[in-house]
């Protein structure tokens, strides 16, 4: 089965084709000939996830999937949320975001936080959600040089490194993107072949 994947971000599509293996295969929006940055303007990752969608679901009237993931921290009130990407501006820079929230944290005694991920299916114009929470800390300085967004300041429940610190494998054992990918897959088994 194939399915485009609509995003633009090339390291998410990377976790996901290491997640699925040959089960299935991920098209990414340029090598379906899209070259679109599709807005993200609600108030909630299942509402951007869905507006991605639907989005390259309209164009093409093909299977897609989109996922939307945010950073939550208890003690930024669920900040940056769905304003992860752009928290520090529209720049999107990584390492920006990463100083405005250790900025903001400074100080702060709870350092609990989860990534949370949604993924939005449109399978035969149908639409499927599926969700996937990694909690844990925010430390506060970075960490690692592998991943990507937050990776360096985030170390999950369960472990004592970073994301940035732990290659794909390791990282996909307690990432938010592969649980909710887990059962996306496991979603996708039970269809008819």
């Amino acid at each position: 089965m194939k399915l485009i994947f609509a995003t633009n971000n090339e390291n998410k599509v990377k976790e996901f084709r290491s997640l699925l293996g040959d089960h299935f295969e991920i098209i990414t929006l340029l090598e379906a000939g899209i070259d679109i940055d599709i807005p993200e303007p609600h108030d909630t990752l299942e509402e951007n996830a869905r507006e991605k969608s639907t989005t390259i679901h309209r164009m093409t009237g093909q299977n897609c999937f989109a996922e939307d993931t945010g950073l939550e921290i208890n003690a930024l009130n669920g900040a940056p949320g769905v304003l992860s990407a752009r928290y520090a501006g529209e720049q999107k820079k990584s390492a920006d975001n990463i100083v405005k929230v250790l900025e903001e944290m400074e100080g702060a005694s709870d350092r609990s936080a989860q990534f949370r991920t949604v993924i939005s299916l449109i399978l035969d114009g149908k639409e499927h959600q599926f969700e996937g929470i990694s909690r844990g800390n925010i430390t506060d300085h970075t960490s690692g040089e592998k991943g990507f967004g937050y990776d360096p300041i985030f170390i999950p429940e369960g472990a004592n490194r970073t994301f940035a610190e732990m290659d794909l494998a390791e990282k996909n054992q307690y990432s938010h993107r592969g649980r909710a990918f887990e059962k996306f897959v496991a979603f996708l088994k039970t269809l008819p072949v």
